[in-house]
């Protein structure tokens, strides 16, 4: 058993940057028989040879299932009818999903002539200089045709739900009729899908405007949103930023106003990761809240789908369409039913905040007082905040990048030997030392798992929600060396998933809400990581925080009920 009042441990890493010839030729002779001189001095950076010799007495845990004793039967859905809360503020005022019902229900717009308009900000928005990237992949025709159709079931009276017709964007990593899933890559996803995956499938019954396909990182293996392939996702709020990643083109489509909601993909923070860095709402459900099938068979273990929103209403929304237990997805079978009681119950008082301090505070100065301003916010409203110690966060984060790394080189491994150089010089680079572990590595990194999901649980104990920043820096600056190939900069991807990688080792639900901005006019996303299940709660803060925030309006942005 590992010490709980052991210090914090997690460090700020320093190596150097690779991009450019420095990069390429680096990423040659990792795939090179030179590479045995080469990985031993990697593994001690990364921190793999120091996780090799931990006393760990735990038993593995391959799966972060939180069972419970009575599950939901296949087919349970929120049986709350969610009415949609928008804060009055007098910052900026994202378009929402009930302001297109409302327009289109009272002859304002229509389906078809926002899926235009949807259409040609699309194409405003790749040729911008520099271009936006958020959609890589768009059939007019079917966008056309879905929004014919929606726009004869709300003429007739007959909506499917306050979807209908409202456009949704979805990240290439998840199947969509009639669009190939390339994950990122240039060379998957030759023909497209033949079906729906799940969570697609219920936003199209929900008769959602499936708009298109959102740009990654690349197999999800990075968190800046660069994509050597399909180019560089911009941020809405800064052009010159990241967007984050790996949902960096769903997180972007949101904040530029091509939709209000899109669907992402969470391995290690890529839904809130982008969100905190692109000023919107994204929601990591429970591991196996939401269904994962149809979505790219990367990370098994640490895997989520969820929603990115403009509002905490809008993401709400779609969680009531997503979550549930499905039959093609065994994970998914072991939940509570899903609920958002009291998801809009803005008196705090019954709720209490942990907050690791060192760990809170172990962050950029503006992201930090942001944070910290909002956490008085929620006092205001009455929570409670106590002190937890949440001990061996640097073992967790260690873990996670085995598990996750081994995973993907795994998923990867039927096409590494005839494609792994048609990859990214990143992906190349994380595949060939994730391809360096070591059986027994994967195993350490389950049994420190289970550790981390007992010391999260205690701290859950004494608090109902953990508050830490979304990132530990604001979106960062693309430097021009980065472009077009991408490069390897360690030291920044350490400060932006410092707070991210917890909830996807324990599968707990976590959530980035807007918090503020800093000097520059950047976003700062907060999170809050909750009990098993309790997206409920989750979503009941980022709402909270809705009202004290004001928002502001990206540089980038298309509005479509104009």
């Amino acid at each position: 058993m590992t010490d709980p009042t052991s210090p914090y441990d997690l460090q700020s890493v320093k190596m150097a940057t690779l991009s450019g010839v420095a990069l390429r030729l680096f990423t040659r002779l990792l795939e090179s028989p030179l590479q045995s001189a080469l990985i031993p001095s990697l593994l001690k950076a990364a921190g793999i040879s120091q996780m090799r010799q931990l006393p760990v007495d735990d038993p593995p845990t391959y799966t972060p299932l939180h069972y419970v004793d009575n599950p939901a039967a296949v087919g349970a859905t929120v049986p709350e009818k969610v009415s949609p809360v928008y804060p009055q503020t007098d910052g900026f005022q994202f378009p929402t999903v009930r302001q297109f019902a409302e327009a289109y229900r009272a002859g304002k717009t229509d389906p078809l002539t926002v899926a235009r308009r949807v259409l040609d900000a699309i194409r405003r928005s790749d040729s911008s200089d520099p271009p936006l990237r958020a959609i890589i992949a768009v059939r007019e025709d079917d966008v056309l045709a879905q929004a014919e159709a929606s726009a004869q079931r709300i003429a007739a009276g007959n909506p499917l739900s306050i979807f209908d017709g409202v456009p949704v964007a979805v990240k290439d990593e998840m199947d969509m009729v009639p669009y190939p899933t390339t994950v990122g890559t240039a060379f998957l996803g030759k023909s497209p899908a033949r079906t729906d995956a799940t969570i697609v499938a219920r936003m199209r019954a929900a008769g959602a405007l499936l708009i298109g396909k959102t740009n990654m990182h690349e197999i999800g293996i990075g968190v800046t949103g660069l994509n050597p392939h399909y180019g560089a996702v911009r941020n809405p709020y800064h052009p010159e930023h990241y967007s984050g990643g790996s949902s960096s083109g769903s997180a972007a489509a949101v904040a530029a106003g091509l939709c209000p909601v899109a669907l992402g993909a969470d391995g290690g923070g890529s839904i809130r990761i982008p969100a905190a860095f692109c000023g919107v709402v994204g929601l990591k459900p429970t591991f196996g809240r939401v269904s994962e099938f149809g979505a790219a068979p990367l990370d098994w273990s640490v895997a989520h789908l969820g929603p990115l929103a403009a509002t905490a209403a809008d993401a709400a929304l779609t969680y009531a369409v997503i979550a549930g237990p499905d039959e093609k997805d065994p994970m998914s079978q072991h939940q509570p039913s899903p609920t958002l009681a009291g998801w809009d119950t803005l008196d705090l008082s019954d709720l209490t905040l942990g907050v690791y301090w060192e760990w809170f505070r172990h962050a950029d100065a503006e992201v930090v007082s942001a944070c910290e301003t909002q956490l008085e916010a929620f006092k205001a409203r009455g929570a409670r905040v106590v002190e937890v110690a949440i001990p061996q966060l640097e073992a967790a984060r260690v873990a996670h990048t085995v598990i996750i790394a081994t995973e993907m080189a795994q998923a990867m491994s039927r096409t590494y030997g005839e494609f792994h150089r048609r990859h990214g010089l990143d992906v190349r680079v994380n595949l060939a030392l994730a391809r360096a572990f070591a059986a027994t590595d994967y195993v350490q990194a389950q049994r420190i798992r289970t550790q981390t999901m007992r010391h999260f649980d205690a701290a859950l104990t004494a608090a109902d929600v953990l508050i830490t920043p979304s990132t530990a820096i604001p979106a960062p600056k693309i430097p021009p060396s980065a472009l077009p190939d991408g490069d390897s900069d360690l030291a920044m991807l350490a400060e932006i998933m410092r707070f991210a990688t917890p909830a996807n080792l324990t599968g707990l639900p976590a959530i980035s809400f807007p918090a503020g901005y800093t000097a520059a006019g950047m976003p700062v996303g907060m999170q809050a990581m909750g009990r098993p299940w309790q997206e409920h709660t989750l979503l009941r803060l980022a709402l909270a925080a809705e009202e004290t925030v004001k928002r502001r309006a990206p540089q980038v942005f298309y509005p479509l009920l104009d």
